[in-house]
């Protein structure tokens, strides 16, 4: 019997039982704005499917026990055979096997394929985010492994694949596979230049043997990665398979796994390459980094995607709990100051599923252009929707009050993955700089950049003054370094003003442009001018359907 004093009122519901990308008016309005009409139905009707997968209360569990049981290591068996081996909970396998049966990597050989695979990829990371990096990584392999056709015509295939096989088993036969990468080192972090891992060529043309270590080796349990290492000729790409086509385990010794802030389900690992490590050539000596740049330009673009997909699920949990909770003599929702928040959230929100929809977008064009654009509005994308990820997961957590902070209602681990994608694939610093050179050495970036944001000139006063303010920017390149990071906020933000503004509702861009291009605005959120229409912009951020 439960005491009349333990009775349990003015609590809201649990946030499960929903079509995550349905209950997603921004994205589901990229969808259809993007993927050609006769792409369309069968891509909502995948998306609808995983919309339900994602927000029913079986995967939502399968995300909690991830996080709650994270990887194990086993270097040795019980025999004390070397093994190197990382035991995940099965809920983790659930998740990769619905991932990867979802065509979440699988976007480079299909019409309309990065689209449909942006969207699949933001709906399933709100679930849980851990298990994105595989999938990311797989996914981002692609370009890197055409530069070597032969490999190309073994692994794109596997990675494709709708197949998810957990055991490590020689590529020949496997009907999927899931691809790493290893960059980094203790010594040099993002400066991969100054790797010092070894190369030495054998006599079969293209195989190495590597000697070294990598400081971060996330997924180590994939079937393959690619790695940098230091040949003959410079530094060079590799890929190296964990089994080797005779069945016999590569020597790739995992030394530990990272204790890492969040993404607690995922392993991260340091691994060492002892000598006798065999590795196959990706493209040409010397030109390693050119090599896996695609793979870098598409993980950044998933860092985007998944800050963007913490972002909604933090406003969508932050909506739902103060429309049913009361206080102060009415629903949270309704109170003038918390509508405010919940809006500005919102705004931001949308701003980072628009954007990196509309770069997925740029992906399946191909046109010379939107080549460009990604160029320069992938690192400045990076940069700044990963940077926003913190500050709105902390603010949807305060939505909550108390409850929130509690590890129940899943924003504590929200709040721990939200740092995660401004540090993974180049942290700010690299981002800013790296939208600096594009500057400097391919003017056709930003022309395309003006191109884009040109689209909706004349359409908002207030983002026509801040394209001439980038303009003038622009114009004036001296020490341009020491405000890199400056110049990259401020075209993110344009660009995002501009997509808002030919594609959103007007009561979202009106917002948008009001707090973060016109002033109108204080720093923290929920400083949105009084007179906009705040009520339209959080109902449209409702998780319904």
């Amino acid at each position: 019997m439960t005491a009349a004093s333990h009775t349990v009122t003015n609590q809201a519901p649990p946030l499960v039982g929903y079509d995550v990308f349905t209950s997603d008016r921004a994205l589901a309005e990229a969808v259809s704005r993007h993927l050609p009409a006769e792409l369309l139905d069968e891509a909502l009707g995948e998306l609808r499917a995983l919309g339900r997968a994602t927000g029913s209360e079986q995967v939502r569990e399968w995300g909690e026990l991830a996080n709650a049981f994270p990887p194990r290591l086993r270097t040795h068996d019980r025999y004390g055979h070397r093994i190197d081996e990382v035991e995940f909970h099965p809920s983790w396998h659930r998740l990769l096997g619905k991932a990867v049966a979802a065509g979440l990597t699988d976007a480079w050989g299909r019409p309309g394929g990065h689209v449909r695979r942006a969207a699949g990829f933001l709906v399933a990371t709100q679930a849980e985010a851990g298990h994105g990096c595989p999938v990311s990584m797989t996914h981002a392999a692609v370009p890197a492994l055409r530069a070597e056709p032969e490999l190309a015509a073994v692994w794109e295939p596997l990675a494709a694949s709708r197949v998810y096989e957990r055991e490590l088993r020689p590529a020949a036969g496997k009907a999927g596979a899931l691809l790493g990468m290893g960059l980094t080192e203790k010594q040099g972090g993002s400066d991969v230049r100054a790797n010092t891992t070894s190369a030495r060529p054998l006599a079969a043309d293209g195989a190495y043997l590597l000697t070294g270590h990598k400081w971060f080796c996330s997924a180590p349990m994939s079937d393959a990665f690619l790695v940098l290492a230091q040949a003959p000729g410079g530094l060079t790409c590799f890929l190296v398979p964990r089994v080797l086509d005779d069945g016999t385990r590569n020597a790739f010794a995992i030394q530990r796994l990272k204790d890492k802030l969040g993404n607690r389900s995922n392993a991260s690992a340091e691994v060492e390459f002892d000598g006798t490590t065999w590795a196959r050539r990706v493209g040409e000596e010397g030109r390693g980094l050119r090599t896996v740049m695609g793979m870098v330009a598409a993980t950044r673009l998933d860092c985007v995607l998944g800050s963007a997909a913490l972002m909604r699920q933090a406003v969508a949990q932050a909506v739902h709990h103060t429309s049913y909770r009361a206080a102060f003599g009415g629903l949270l929702a309704d109170k003038p100051l918390m509508r405010n928040v919940l809006a500005d959230l919102a705004v931001e929100s949308e701003a980072a599923t628009v954007l990196g929809m509309r770069l997925a977008a740029a992906y399946d064009s191909g046109t010379e252009r939107d080549l460009a654009l990604l160029r320069i509005a992938v690192p400045a994308a990076k940069y700044w929707v990963t940077k926003r990820c913190v500050p709105v997961v902390a603010e949807a957590l305060e939505c909550l009050g108390g409850n929130g902070y509690v590890e129940e209602s899943g924003l504590p681990r929200l709040l721990r993955e939200s740092p995660l994608n401004s540090v993974w694939e180049g942290a700010g610093n690299i981002q800013a700089l790296d939208v600096l050179r594009a500057l400097r050495t391919e003017p056709a970036a930003l022309d395309a950049y003006l191109r884009e944001v040109g689209e909706a000139r004349g359409a908002d006063p207030r983002l026509d003054r801040a394209i001439r303010g980038l303009l003038t920017e622009l114009a004036d390149l001296d020490g341009v370094e020491a405000r890199a990071r400056r110049l990259a906020e401020r075209m993110a933000l344009v660009l995002q003003g501009a997509l808002l503004v030919r594609w959103a509702p007007p009561e979202v861009a009106d917002a948008f442009c009001a707090g973060r291009l016109g002033g109108e605005a204080g720093s923290a959120f929920g400083t949105l001018p009084h007179t906009l229409d705040l009520r339209a912009v959080v109902e449209r951020a409702r998780a319904v359907g």
